[in-house]
């Protein structure tokens, strides 16, 4: 193994240890030049789930809606970020599963935008663990989500960057996405600080972080909720949020 690899696999380990060891943390990095914000979940031990709509039907969209809400109950929003494509009404483009309750099915198929860039993925939150599921697999295996949301297109695959994506690519956006161990145990949410291609976001998951599979969220359109480093994004009205809740404080 070059000696290149050999560091690149030893920082993995060390950032996936870095994980385990605390079930819940945001932090800065910088990977080739880019700056990207990293909140890492331990979803067994962190409350990750998806969120829609309020219980009148109105999505949620913004962070504070949702926060303040669950602060009404007792809980807060530790982490947040927006889950997946949707349309204007802010439904969600492809499956999406929140409470054990499907509110869209799966979408295999191939169409426009980077949604249906195949392959896509699916986020599948289950009892202590969530992964990254590219849709055909998903479709295979037929696993049952607590939680999940369909996004596109997926960034890493087995190992894998995305065949569709260009070295030399000019499509440069501000990004954020979701990547999961081989194990399920660990959960890493991405977001850049500046404008990226799907060629250098999908190298961190992979070179940077050790990360098997990976799923992109969206591009321009990206939001964090970090209140651990004083960040929540306001902006355009989003539909799928994935997040973190725990009691308040």
């Amino acid at each position: 193994m070059r000696a290149g690899l050999v560091l690149a696999a030893a920082v993995a380990l060390a950032v996936i240890g870095a994980i385990r060891a605390e079930a819940l943390t945001c932090e800065q990095t910088t990977f080739e030049r880019n700056r990207y914000t990293l909140c890492t979940v331990s979803p067994a031990r962190e409350d990750l789930r998806t969120f829609l709509k309020a219980p009148n039907g109105t999505p949620w969209g913004q962070f504070t809606t949702l926060d303040a809400a669950l602060q009404a109950r007792g809980k807060r929003l530790a982490f947040a970020m927006n889950g997946g494509m949707y349309h204007e009404d802010r439904a969600p483009v492809g499956y999406y599963v929140e409470n054990g309750r499907e509110a869209m099915r799966v979408i295999s198929s191939a169409g426009p935008g980077n949604f249906g860039l195949l392959p896509n993925g699916i986020l599948c939150i289950r009892a202590r663990r969530a992964d990254v599921i590219e849709t055909r697999a998903f479709l295979r295996r037929k696993p049952r989500c607590d939680f999940a949301t369909q996004s596109g297109p997926m960034l890493v695959i087995d190992g894998e960057l995305h065949p569709r994506f260009l070295k030399d690519s000019t499509s440069r956006y501000v990004r954020n996405g979701v990547g999961t161990s081989a194990d399920g145990r660990t959960a890493v949410f991405a977001i850049s600080q500046g404008a990226v291609t799907f060629y250098e976001f999908a190298r961190l998951f992979r070179d940077r972080l050790g990360l098997p599979q990976a799923l992109f969220f969206d591009g321009n359109v990206s939001r964090l909720h970090a209140p651990s480093i004083g960040r929540s994004d306001i902006g355009r009205t989003l539909g799928p949020i994935v997040g973190v809740v725990e009691d308040a404080k």
